[in-house]
């Protein structure tokens, strides 16, 4: 049997972060990397400009604290919500509730005035663009968190 992690027994409070420009945008990227979500958990709001995301992310903020300590690696329950967006378009990214997604990064390409396409990339070459306004992603934990299914920390190739 698993138990539920505390909040108190790492951070004393939820992530909960906004990104308003490109250096913003690494930090959240890299704090999404290796979050799962199913296809259905993703929502575009065309009339309130809105992207949407409900993903289980690792929590790589308290990665090295838990392997030092030698407790469980921990995910949480977060939304990721993309303000300003004009246009979505997907490729390769089925948004049905069987197919389970593997976010890998956040990218920036920047436009004219501020504009440009923010790239959500998805393990297996899925990708989700979309245009927006300006750079305002907000990413909020909304659980507490648990111990990661598999006991380990996501690795990735050199």
């Amino acid at each position: 049997m698993t138990r539920d992690a505390r909040f108190a027994d790492a951070d004393p409070r939820p992530l909960a972060l906004k990104a308003e420009d490109e250096v913003d945008l690494r930090i959240l990227s890299s704090l999404v990397q290796d979050a799962v979500l199913t296809g259905a958990e993703i929502t575009h709001d065309a009339k309130a400009r809105r992207l949407a995301l409900l993903v289980t992310r690792f929590r790589w903020e308290d990665a090295e604290a838990a392997e030092a300590e030698g407790r469980p690696f921990e995910r949480v329950r977060s939304l990721m919500v993309i303000g300003d967006v004009m246009r979505v378009v997907s490729d390769g990214v089925r948004r049905d509730g069987d197919t389970v997604l593997e976010l890998l990064a956040l990218r920036w390409q920047p436009g004219e005035d501020g504009t440009g396409r923010l790239s959500l990339d998805f393990a297996g070459d899925g990708t989700i663009v979309a245009e927006v306004e300006c750079i305002n992603v907000d990413l909020r934990d909304v659980t507490r968190p648990h111990e990661a299914v598999s006991g380990r920390a996501p690795r990735h190739p050199d």
